[in-house]
């Protein structure tokens, strides 16, 4: 989806359509389509601001919520996990997801697989 056009351009075609000028000529002068000047001074009179609205959509629903409990015991249980690990394990559950989908959820909860880094390292010379 791309970027709302800037704040600024909108609140001149809405200062010019008021002034009295048409909503084609404003949108021929500023190189926009005219129904974005129309939508513009229509958002302006129902709102009283051109600000762009809230991007369409809703996020779609983690397919590993049903899992979370279920994949945290096995992070926290102390052996040694691996994503391609939580991946095998969910397929036995019958739930057959993609690495992708693992690492997201993991990421999302906050939880890293790096390791620690030593307190003895050896500085290069």
């Amino acid at each position: 989806m791309p970027k709302p056009l800037s704040f600024d351009l909108r609140e001149r075609a809405v200062s010019r359509v008021l002034a009295g000028e048409s909503v084609r000529s404003v949108a021929a002068v500023l190189q926009v389509s005219v129904s974005s000047v129309v939508k513009w001074s229509q958002r302006y009179r129902v709102t009283g601001s051109v600000a762009a609205g809230r991007a369409a959509g809703r996020p779609r629903p983690s397919l590993l919520a049903p899992h979370r409990a279920f994949m945290l015991e096995q992070i926290g249980s102390g052996k040694h996990v691996t994503l391609r690990g939580l991946q095998a394990d969910l397929a036995l559950r019958g739930t057959k997801v993609d690495y992708r989908t693992v690492w997201n959820f993991v990421h999302a909860e906050g939880l890293s697989f790096k390791k620690k880094r030593s307190a003895k390292r050896a500085t290069p010379s």
